[in-house]
Order: structure tokens, then sequence, then C-alpha cells
């Protein structure tokens, strides 16, 4: 998984920080630095994704055909990769969300018991 900087240090689950960001990447074509303050911001700042864990995930998820990138300049004219997500990439968005969702349920039925025996 990831680095992503915690004040607690907590670890997410593996697969999160791809599925965090292909889930920014449905607001449309984005650059690097605008997905990790997009998770920074909608997170509450609780999360931080580092540019040690954000790249080699956005390499992988591009060799895998879920983001699509081109060369283009950002609002202060740098020069910068911007990603898009594909049809494949929302499809593992889905299959992402579904699995998290089912793994998020299960933990909660471990922490919150309906009726202790």
């Amino acid at each position: 998984m990831g680095r992503v900087k915690r004040s607690a240090r907590t670890e997410l689950l593996p697969g999160t920080l791809d599925m965090l960001i292909l889930k920014s990447l449905t607001r449309g074509v984005m650059h690097g630095y605008g997905i990790a303050q997009h998770i920074q911001q909608m997170s509450d700042e609780v999360l931080q994704v580092e540019e040690g864990s954000l790249y080699p995930a956005l390499q992988r998820m591009q060799l895998q055909g879920w983001i699509e990138s081109e060369w283009g300049h950002s609002a202060n004219n740098r020069r910068a990769r911007f990603y898009r997500l594909t049809r494949a990439g929302r499809k593992q968005l889905g299959l992402a969300e579904s699995g998290f969702e089912r793994v998020l349920g299960a933990i909660v039925r471990v922490m919150r018991p309906q009726s202790e025996p």
C-alpha cells in the first residue's frame, strides 16, 4: 500500500489509495498535485498523499489501463501531466467501491456488534 501521511498513523486498507485516486478523477481531468489536494480537502485534512506514493500509483494505474495521461500546463503555467479516467478505470472503481463497502461493513459488525453473547 502507498504511504499516506496521517496524524494518527493509521494504515489504509490495500487498494484504498487507488480507489481514492480513481474517485478523484471522476470529477474530470486533473494533474497529480490536484489529485493529492482533492483527497486532502475531501478528507478534512486527514489524508495527505505523498508524492512517493501518488506518482507510482498513477504510473501503475496507467499501465493497468485505468487512467490515461497527457502533458499540458497547469494554472500557474507549469508543465504538468494531466490524468483522466478511462472506461476500464470506471469499472475498476466500481469493483473497488463494492469491495471496500463489504470490508467496511464487516469491520463495523465486529467493532459494534448488535448484541454481545
